[in-house]
């Protein structure tokens, strides 16, 4: 047995039986050999990190432009980030957490520059060829436009991460290949790397925003999700530690609330998961309300 087959016993052995297990892959669209100390998804994610549209994210807006100073994020800040919450939920969840976070590190790649609103102009330009979407436009990256081998375009990645992208923060409209079987649910490490982005932008937007100048503890005092935290700590550390306070508090409710669901549900299989009425991986009434209200604002 040599140390991938250790590594995937370990998986079988460990994780929990809904969670996705590297021997299990559907595979890739090119077959190749398997590698003898990585698992797939171990591979997926490498591949992700070596890509020339993983370095692109470096000079990509998140919110900020990058030249107004280095404590500002940027996309590739913004998905390093979202890997590390998308890491500790899956651990908590006993979920592939390699899977996990080789979605996190792909989730952007094909995103343009200007944030949000570089992608709306795009589209707007290419209304008349079917506009742009960055999801489709990082299934392209990862499938065709990257070239680092010489066997196939694109990075050929397991199936799993493929799908998970082609499902990540689905919108309406947006018509997913029947490859990819649109009407079942995502995996959990997919519907987990989902929340992970929107707990890493809601956080980190509203931590630059303060520290550029723009709002300031006060004038947010009046959403619920910062009335918790002000309870705790003191003015003046407000700015310093709110932040990380909030990523704890969305972190902490979304696995306490999965849990829940989980056993509710009776979820012991991934077919359990893609059958599901809805997905399973959640934040709480209260909390998602509140996290909207900070979204909105």
């Amino acid at each position: 047995m040599n140390i991938r087959e250790q590594i995937e016993k370990q998986e079988t052995d460990l994780l929990a039986p809904f969670a996705s297990k590297s021997r299990e892959s559907k595979g890739r669209i090119i077959s190749e050999k398997q590698h003898p100390y990585r698992t797939d998804f171990q591979r997926d994610r490498d591949r992700i990190i070596h890509s020339t549209a993983f370095r692109r994210l470096q000079a990509k807006t998140q919110v900020y432009i990058e030249n107004e100073g280095d404590y500002f994020r940027t996309r590739l800040t913004h998905t390093m980030e979202t890997a590390q919450i998308a890491r500790t939920i899956a651990r908590s969840l006993g979920i592939n957490e390699d899977l996990s976070e080789a979605l996190a590190l792909a989730h952007d790649l094909g995103h343009p520059p200007f944030g949000h609103a570089g992608e709306h102009e795009l589209s707007e330009c290419m209304k008349d060829s079917g506009g742009f979407e960055h999801n489709w436009q990082g299934i392209r990256i990862v499938e065709k436009l990257e070239k680092k081998y010489d066997e196939f375009n694109g990075l050929n990645l397991s199936w799993e991460v493929r799908e998970s992208m082609r499902k990540h923060t689905i919108k309406p409209g947006i018509k997913i290949e029947e490859e990819f079987n649109p009407k079942l649910q995502p995996l959990l490490e997919c519907q987990a790397t989902d929340l992970a982005d929107y707990i890493a932008y809601n956080a980190h937007d509203v931590d630059d925003a303060i520290k550029a100048g723009l709002i300031t503890s006060h004038d947010i005092e009046q959403l619920k999700i910062w009335g918790r935290i002000k309870k705790v700590f003191k003015e003046q550390r407000f700015s310093r530690t709110c932040v990380r306070y909030l990523i704890d508090i969305l972190v902490s409710d979304l696995v306490n609330n999965t849990t829940l669901l989980l056993r509710e549900h009776r979820i012991k299989t991934v077919d359990d998961v893609r059958n599901a009425k809805k997905k399973i991986i959640c934040f709480s009434d209260v909390i998602n309300e509140e996290i909207r209200e900070l979204y909105r604002y």
